[in-house]
Formats: structure tokens, sequence, C-alpha cells
């Protein structure tokens, strides 16, 4: 192995439009969505044989219903790909399309691969519920069933209480550290709601969107062109009497697929394109489980840091929005950063979070705004259930 780091190069991007849960794309399945973003990604780059892959890495928080059985590989046979293309599953929870990314990243600056596909997927719509197998056998009584959707099931009770409690009530628990207020959570989700219809009608996803085969689905499904202050404002607490968090300003659950192709200087010459952007500093930090939402916080610090980069010369910040309470958290920390380049086209509330592809999602969105404006620096950043943050930079 080579002393000294490959350079790695997003060459391009590509996502599915988000549908809402029970939406356009319930009917399919999270491995034929992860497929479908593979085969349009590579279609985009016709100079490249798929042989040349040397791995496929794919987040996905689920891992419970159709997904099973390492969706990555799944993918990669039913998208046609040669079988001598391998794939691996990889599973951070909200940060794994990330982390799927970061490992790719990785994999080729170590010299352990030329060219890799990285993303995520997940639907929601489709994740079943388990049943636990009994402490005995043949058991007369009835059985407690659990959905796989979202949250904690199954929790281990050695796990102190404060830790596991439900994702929105974290939110609360956020709200109440920071002093965010009802009023302020609300603005914030209506101006992503705005940004996101705005940046669809300028055109500005469509480079990034791919069709999925047998839907008719045109953009994200979650935003609400027509929603107000006065319409958010009449939304009632979700997860505790007079509290704040409302599924107004909390992200929706959401199907979809992401997907991201990855070079060295080799392989970006077998692409015969100009790359995106270059992949830089990563960082992962851990957080009080119940106050996961402040996640970012640290890890974008750690991740500028090993960058040489500081929070004013951050040109585009995607930072994902599992609830406006954490977002506001996050930004409320970061007294350098420009409030104009932080989700510039919307964020999750209105786009959507489907968990396994949006650390995809908010990368290739980076990298795509970079490219646009032809050079500068970006960060992608994420909070993640059970206490942890991820953050990503990349440059141009």
């Amino acid at each position: 192995m080579s002393g000294r780091l490959r350079e790695v190069y997003v060459v391009d991007a590509v996502r599915t439009p988000f549908g809402a849960y029970g939406g356009a794309l319930s009917g399919v399945r999270p491995d034929d969505l992860a497929a479908g973003v593979l085969r349009a990604l590579l279609a985009r780059t016709p100079a490249l044989d798929p042989a040349r892959i040397d791995d496929v890495f794919l987040g996905n928080a689920n891992g419970a219903g159709e997904e099973n059985r390492n969706v990555a590989r799944m993918a990669v046979l039913l998208a046609g790909l040669p079988v001598t293309v391998p794939g691996t599953t990889v599973n951070r929870l909200c940060g794994s399309g990330m982390e799927a990314v970061i490992q790719a990243a990785r994999a080729i600056a170590v010299g352990d691969a030329s060219v890799a596909v990285a993303g995520g997927v997940e639907s929601m719509s489709r994740a079943p519920w388990v049943v636990p197998k009994p402490e005995r056998a043949l058991p007369a009584g009835h059985q407690q069933m659990y959905s796989t959707t979202l949250g904690w099931r199954l929790v281990n009770p050695r796990m102190p209480a404060e830790w596991t409690v439900p994702l929105g009530e974290g939110a609360e628990l956020v709200a109440d550290r920071y002093g965010i207020g009802r009023a302020e959570q609300d603005e914030f989700a209506l101006a992503c709601h705005r940004k996101a219809a705005r940046a669809w009608r300028e055109g500005r996803y469509d480079t990034e969107t791919v069709p999925v085969e047998g839907v008719d689905l045109g953009r994200d499904e979650s935003i609400r062109d027509n929603t107000s202050a006065a319409a958010l404002a009449r939304l009632k607490p979700v997860f505790r009497e007079g509290g704040t968090v409302t599924a107004g300003n909390s992200s929706p659950l959401n199907d979809g697929a992401a997907a991201l192709l990855l070079t060295d200087e080799d392989g970006l010459r077998a692409t015969g394109r100009e790359p995106l952007a270059r992949i830089g500093a990563s960082a992962v930090t851990g957080i009080e489980p119940q106050y996961f939402g402040a996640g970012p916080v640290e890890a974008v610090e750690r991740a500028l840091k090993k960058a040489g980069r500081e929070l004013t010369e951050v040109d585009v910040l995607e930072l994902n929005e599992a609830f406006a309470a954490q977002a506001l958290a996050c930004l409320g920390q970061w007294p350098g950063i420009d409030p104009a380049v932080v989700n510039p086209r919307g964020g999750a509330l209105a786009l959507g979070h489907p968990l396994g592809a949006s650390g995809a999602r908010i990368t290739g969105a980076v990298a795509h705004q970079l490219a646009a404006a032809g050079s500068g620096t970006g960060i992608a950043a994420l909070c993640i259930g059970v206490g942890q943050g991820l953050a990503l930079v990349l440059e141009r």
C-alpha cells in the first residue's frame, strides 16, 4: 500500500424524487429503488465499463424487510451489473447513506479501489412489522408485533429510560435545552417548503433527480406549496402535551434512493468526465442519545478542522433537517455560518427523509452545487438517532 492517500472525486450523483409515506413510491420495493439509481447513474457515464466498479456501498437503516440479504448486492444484480461487481450494506441509521460515501472514499483513498459507487435507500412505507421469537417453544398466548418504520423497538431493558425516548421527544428536549420556541420552528419549516418549491420550479434539481421506472413522480412528494404560517400554527404538538414539535416542523416519513460515482485519478480518466467535486475530510461524533439532534455540531467543527477550513469559508451547507428544532439548535452553535448558504434549495422538512438515503442525497446536493458554482467548499451533515453526528467536507 502506498503511503500517500489518493484524491477521491465525485464524478456524478443522482437520486429519485422522494415519495411520501404510503405515496407514489410505496409500491416499489427498496431493492428495486436502489437498482434503479444504480442503472441511472451508470447510464450517465457510458464511457465507464461497469466491470471496473470495485465495490458498491449502500446505506440502509432498516434491513428487516425487502432490503434484507445485503441490499447493495441485491441492487447490483437487479441493475444488471456484472456479477463480478460486489456490494456491501452499511448502517449508521440516519447517516447510513453518508457513511456509505465515506467508506467508499476511504477504500479509494488507500488504494483498495479505483472506482466505487456509494449511496443509500429506504422504503419507510414498506418497512415490515416484526414479531420477536418467544422465550419458550409453542406459546399459547398472543405475541406483540413491532413496527420497523422508525425509532426504538425491542429495546434492551438495560438501556437507561432517558436514552430511549421517542425521536420527537428528543427534539422537544433539544428545543428545551437551546431555548427554541414553536414560532421559530414553524418559521424555519415554512421557509424550507418555500425554498424547496422554488428550487424545483427553477429547475435546480433537474440535473440530479432521475425517474423511477413505472412511477409518475415528477418531484419530491412531501413539499407543501400551499402551507402557511397560519396553517403550521394550527397543528397540535405530537410528542408532548404543550410541546412545540408538530408534524409541520418535523421531517416526514419517506421512500427513495440516491447514488454517487466515486473515483481516483485513473478511474476519473476512464469516465471521460470532469468531476463535480473532491471528497475532503469527514468526522463522526457521539452525544447523549436523547439529545441526538445536536450531534452535527461537533462533527462539523471536527471535519472542518481536519480540512483546514473555517465556518466562514463554507459556500454551501446541507444540514439534514430531522426536526426544525434540531436544525436550529445546530445553527445556533455556528455563529460564523452565513444563513444564506444553509440548505438553499430546501431541506428534509420539505424534501423528505428516507433514512438510509438522506446522507447520500445531501452529499450529492453539495457536489452539484459546488459544480454549478465552479469552485468552493461545501459540507454535508446529519444528526443520527441513538446519539451521533456525521459530517463530510467537499471541495472544488
